[in-house]
């Protein structure tokens, strides 16, 4: 099979490439990007035959179009929804399967962060996320949405727990990016960036949607904190966690849940700071003036506080998940946990959040392209990798070494 990876140059899209390269049925590997330079820098790292580079603007359909001849699956790892919604809305008019990893659920549009969005003439917002559920089962398409870690793992592992429950109760997501206890030291916020550090303050301040006594209900970021201790694989960690938008399928696919939110891990103390900054308005984007110029606090706290965040040599991240799916199996209370603590392969120069991001959506882009993912449309994992899919999906996680615990307890 043939795989076009989209931002092929970028973290993300080096990731999944690399795995693609590495999968025997995989004959092809197409790097698409914006900058020859770069894809030429990415095509020399992956050091594979596989690999063909497109030149390709996102905003130019018509090149789109032609970038796609002859491949079975995209993988999008574009890391705003402006790119992401042109190269989703190609891959369905054109008939090209294709999976997503951005933090959205496309036939539901985040309605608060466009992020330079274009809308097709005449559509509204709402209207644009069905067009592109019912193009994509008009053409035959299985456009997979939002698979990697969070949304993506994590909407896998509640969803198949989910399934093994006789009555489904409350379901929470704990996943997140953080350094090693070592690179956390002496950093601000206890925090390395392995993600763009920008969206990452946007999830901290905008509002979302849970579920909250069986109901639809929008709130503010970072509610309904948690403290815990990490104890799986000989680990005795304390960490803690927040509301945050990153599954946002799960409300609308799994409306029974009295009770649904998922949360972003952070070592502990972080959300303290965090608030600090807010008290300050430091995470403002009202412009404010500073000796007759007008300046975004948030964008001066970047300026500032970006170099300190970023990885030096020796710099490791850690990624983290831990959920728990309440319900009733056998007519007794359980509940059904799944831990995860990843770090990177000293081998390869990819980080732990490349590794849980990456190889997720290329595993599953490698499912599609062998016909074991066949439902159609507008598909979010919980929807599609499950059961049997589940257990193969689990095992080619496993080969890469990324192991996910999964235990049953009675309450």
């Amino acid at each position: 099979m043939k795989i076009l990876v989209f931002g092929a140059n970028g973290k993300m899209g080096r990731a999944v490439a690399y795995d693609l390269c590495k999968v025997d049925e995989v004959e092809q590997v197409g790097l698409l990007g914006r900058r020859r330079e770069a894809l030429e820098d990415a095509k020399k790292w992956l050091n594979s035959p596989k690999t063909v580079i497109h030149v390709v603007d996102t905003d130019d359909k018509k090149a789109l179009f032609d970038a796609m001849k002859g491949y079975d699956v995209g993988v999008s790892t574009l890391p705003d929804r402006h790119t992401s919604y042109a190269v989703v809305s190609a891959c369905v008019e054109n008939g090209l399967n294709i999976v997503d990893m951005l933090e959205e659920y496309h036939r539901r549009p985040d309605l608060y962060e466009l992020e330079g969005l274009v809308l097709p003439q005449g559509m509204t917002l709402e209207e644009y996320g069905e067009w592109i559920h019912q193009t994509a089962l008009k053409n035959g398409v299985t456009f997979l949405d939002g698979i990697g870690f969070a949304p993506g793992l994590s909407n896998v592992t509640v969803g198949q727990a989910l399934r093994k429950l006789d009555k489904a109760e409350w379901a929470v997501a704990r996943v997140g990016g953080i350094p090693s206890k070592k690179s956390a030291e002496g950093r601000p916020l206890k925090y390395m960036i392995t993600w763009a550090f920008s969206h990452v303050l946007r999830e901290y301040n905008v509002k979302l949607f849970i579920l909250k006594d069986g109901k639809k209900v929008e709130v503010p970021a970072l509610i309904d904190r948690e403290q815990f201790v990490f104890d799986k694989f000989g680990l005795n960690e304390e960490l803690e966690c927040a509301v945050t938008p990153g599954m946002p399928s799960f409300i609308y696919t799994r409306p029974e849940l009295n009770y649904f939110a998922e949360k972003t891990i952070r070592w502990r103390g972080h959300y303290a700071g965090v608030d600090t900054l807010k008290e300050c308005g430091m995470l403002g984007l009202d412009p404010v003036e500073v000796d007759g110029k007008k300046v975004v606090p948030r964008e001066v706290l970047l300026a500032c506080i970006e170099p300190k965040l970023r990885a030096k040599d020796g710099d490791t991240d850690v990624c983290v998940m831990y959920n728990t799916t309440y319900g009733v199996m056998k007519g007794k209370k359980v509940v059904i946990k799944h831990h995860m603590w990843d770090t990177p392969d000293p081998s390869v120069k990819i980080s732990s959040m490349g590794r849980v991001t990456g190889f997720p959506a290329a595993i599953s882009a490698v499912m599609i392209g062998k016909g074991l993912i066949k439902e159609k449309g507008c598909v979010p994992p919980e929807d599609c990798i499950y059961n049997e899919n589940y257990d193969i999906f689990d095992k080619e996680l496993k080969k890469r070494n990324i192991n996910i615990l999964e235990t049953v307890e009675e309450i």
